[in-house]
């Protein structure tokens, strides 16, 4: 099935290879694999990218409280705004961090640019997730 010139097509994260070469994903699944690597990555986890990441695994070794949540989420809009940068409307990124015991949530929103289309995602860290 050929993609139309509106609908890029961009390699699947994490690269994946299949008969016809390497897997590609659409615009909306490209942006939310971008999301889910700022949140995992830690900073200086790559050679090229220092900055790159919002390292929201180590939030388990923290203190789960407001204050927390204040650093995560401005760690989060920064990171997010520049890893997302042409692909998202950077006035509709929205981030919202709460937890309770041993687990974070984590709900981003925002708009695709160009296309409209707004998209919420909800992770959690910790106990049951990741």
């Amino acid at each position: 099935m050929a993609m139309r010139l509106t609908d890029p097509a961009y390699l699947a994260f994490p690269l994946r290879v299949n008969g016809n070469g390497g897997e590609l994903a659409k615009r909306s699944r490209h942006v939310r694999d971008q999301i889910e690597q700022v949140l995992f990555t830690m900073p200086g986890e790559r050679v090229f990218r220092p900055e790159f990441g919002a390292g929201m695994r180590a939030l388990l070794f923290e203190p789960n409280a407001s204050a927390l949540w204040t650093v995560a989420k401005k760690r989060l809009l920064a990171s997010l705004a520049d890893a997302l940068k042409g692909e998202v409307d950077p006035r509709s990124l929205e981030v919202d961090v709460s937890g309770e015991g041993e687990r974070v949530e984590i709900v981003i929103s925002y708009t695709l640019a160009v296309v409209g289309y707004q998209e919420r995602l909800s992770f959690t860290v910790g106990h049951d997730g990741c």
